[in-house]
């Protein structure tokens, strides 16, 4: 009996695992424009994404699809939404402010998430 309860909640658990949503989602609505990941696997782990933003994507969505991208303990995740006039990629370094000044004009939001796992989304515009 306990053995039969066990092996339906481990079935329930990887069906589970599998048919959740991933970023899949959000291919329609948003195009990667750049990516940085610093070498450092040892201490905090910084992630900057520079994200193409269709023009009636929604900031709650934008908000969804950046609380989906990893994030490591300790390390800082940051997302930043440019306008869909961009169309370049954008090179991204680990220092502020992150990428080049002329592309400041078409930022829409942008998304941190602390090392302690505190989120903060601010719209810039729309």
């Amino acid at each position: 009996m306990i053995g039969a309860v066990v092996l339906v909640l481990l079935i329930q658990i990887i069906r589970s695992s599998f048919s959740n949503p991933g970023l899949e989602r959000f291919q329609k609505d948003f195009q990667e424009l750049g990516f940085f990941r610093n070498e450092n696997n040892t201490g905090p782990v910084l992630r900057i994404y520079a994200i193409q933003a269709q023009e009636n994507t929604s900031l709650e969505t934008m908000r969804e699809f950046s609380e989906a991208q990893p994030h490591t303990k300790y390390g800082k995740t940051l997302v930043f939404f440019f306008s869909n006039e961009v169309n370049a990629t954008i090179p991204l370094s680990p220092k502020e402010p992150y990428f080049p000044s002329e592309f400041q004009r078409f930022l829409v939001a942008k998304f941190e998430k602390t090392p302690m796992g505190e989120s903060r989304f601010e719209s810039l515009k729309r």
